[in-house]
């Protein structure tokens, strides 16, 4: 016997997604998280690896060559896609689609509103290519370490590779606590 989603629930659901019940998003919200935990525990170690063998422009290869493929894996391993985004991109690659740019945007009311970016999370069932898809975005909060290739205020040395691998960098400029960007899964229903 299929349950009715909540009130609140069907009012972030565009009409017609009703059918799916509250077990199934529960369960698609909590391998979402799991998914998005996994990347950014893998992501954060080989930075941390990277810094601790070359500082912040070693990192910065990390972000270049092993966070896509880390993605990759995690989105094979979940039958998922999971990727960031974020409205001011390094990576063109990275380029939120229109509906990760109202949720984003969203983020930021939600911030400007007081509410904390470390606990920030949005879903909804949406209709693509005709078919259901849940889609789940986490916000990701800039910290102290961001800010060596993100912040205002960046050495020489990582500017001159941030531009190399980067020409077209619009990921700069950001001060503790801003919203970076957001961690985005894509589950066909």
């Amino acid at each position: 016997m299929k349950k009715i989603v909540t009130i609140a629930a069907l009012c972030s659901l565009p009409f017609g997604f009703a059918q799916a019940d509250d077990a199934d998003l529960q369960a698609r919200a909590d391998k979402s998280k799991a998914a998005i935990a996994e990347f950014f525990g893998n992501l954060k170690g080989q930075l941390e690896a990277g810094m601790k063998e070359g500082g912040p422009v070693n990192a910065i290869k990390v972000c270049n060559t092993v966070a896509p493929a880390i993605a990759k894996d995690i989105s094979a391993k979940h039958q998922m896609s999971v990727a960031r985004t974020s409205l001011k991109v390094r990576n063109p690659k990275n380029a939120p689609d229109a509906w990760e740019t109202k949720v984003l945007k969203s983020f930021e009311e939600r911030k400007a509103k007081g509410e904390p970016l470390d606990t920030m999370a949005f879903s909804e069932v949406v209709e693509s290519n005709g078919k259901k898809e849940y889609r789940f975005m986490k916000a990701i909060p800039t910290g102290e370490v961001c800010l060596k290739c993100h912040g205002e205020n960046i050495d020489p040395a990582v500017k001159a590779k941030l531009d190399e691998l980067y020409p077209n960098d619009k990921a700069r400029g950001y001060k503790l606590g801003d919203l970076r960007g957001a961690f985005t899964v894509r589950q066909t229903m």
